[in-house]
Parts: structure tokens; sequence; C-alpha cells
């Protein structure tokens, strides 16, 4: 079992237009899934939807006491990539002794052109192998929370040198 917590970002359709206004578009993380035809079990729970430029630390806890609530010790947190390192690392001081990873995409969720899907899939497949720990899986990588940062130059994540 895979406890998938949302909290928005562009995976899920969010996309700033200027400087507040948040356009949304229909996306859902199940559909995705229906699409993919999985075969595990899968629990989905919205913690909250926003940008990742507007998530803190109190959303961070409120993530925490969702991670430490759930009996399932895989946990995929779908991000907007703006905070997810952020985000991670927060977690990862946490000691929580689960699985856990976060994915986002960094091409519009509804965009025929989207990352979305193959992020999603890569980071569900490295629950099933990876130990416990605080992780971001993204564009066919994977990277632990302590050695992680978003270069906004080539909008890609890599580990600090």
């Amino acid at each position: 079992m895979i406890t998938i917590l949302t909290t928005g970002g562009t995976i899920e359709g969010l996309d700033y237009v200027g400087d507040k206004e948040i356009k949304k578009t229909n996306v859902s993380i199940a559909d995705f899934l229906k699409t993919a035809n999985v075969e595990f079990q899968y629990n989905i729970e919205s913690v909250f939807k926003k940008d990742s430029r507007d998530i803190n630390d109190d959303d961070r806890e409120l993530l925490r006491l969702k991670i430490e609530e759930t009996k399932t010790r895989k946990i995929l947190i779908t991000h907007g990539t703006f905070t997810m390192a952020a985000t991670a690392k927060y977690l990862g001081k946490l000691n929580l002794e689960k699985i856990i990873v976060l994915v986002g995409s960094f091409i519009l969720g509804s965009s025929e052109k989207t990352d979305a899907p193959f992020n999603l899939g890569y980071a569900i497949s490295s629950l099933q192998f990876l130990n416990p720990g605080v992780y971001i899986a993204m564009n066919g990588k994977i990277f632990l929370w302590n050695n992680v940062s978003k270069n906004l130059e080539t909008n890609k994540f890599e580990r600090n040198e």
C-alpha cells in the first residue's frame, strides 16, 4: 500500500498567471494512475492545493502530521518544484522512519507534453526499492533530501557538490 499526499503544484495543474492569480486545470493523480492501469493498492489524500512558492513551514508541519498518522510505510508526496527541496529537507531532518518520495513536474500536468506521468511512475517505482528516508524523484534521478537543489537556469534538480 502506498499513501499519496497531494499538495498542488504544476503536476496537479496549478499554473501561475502573473504574481498572484493561479490558473487551475482539471488534473488528477488518480487519473494518471488509472490511465497507467496500475496493480498496486494506494490511497490518495489532498493535504492542500498550493503553488509551491506559497508553501511554508506551517504547511510542512501539516505534512509531517499526515505522514505520522498514516500506517503505511511508503509515502509519495506530489509537490511543486520551486520549494520541493526545502520541503524534503524539512521532512528529512525529522527521521520519520518511512520511505518518503517527493515528485512533481516541470511541465503543467494538463499539457500534452507533460513530464508528470513519467515522473509519477518513476517515483512510485523508486518507493519499491529505497530505504527509509526522504528523497526527490525527478526526471529519472533520485536525490537524497540533504544533497539536492533546483537549478533555476537549467530547470532541473541536481546534487549539491
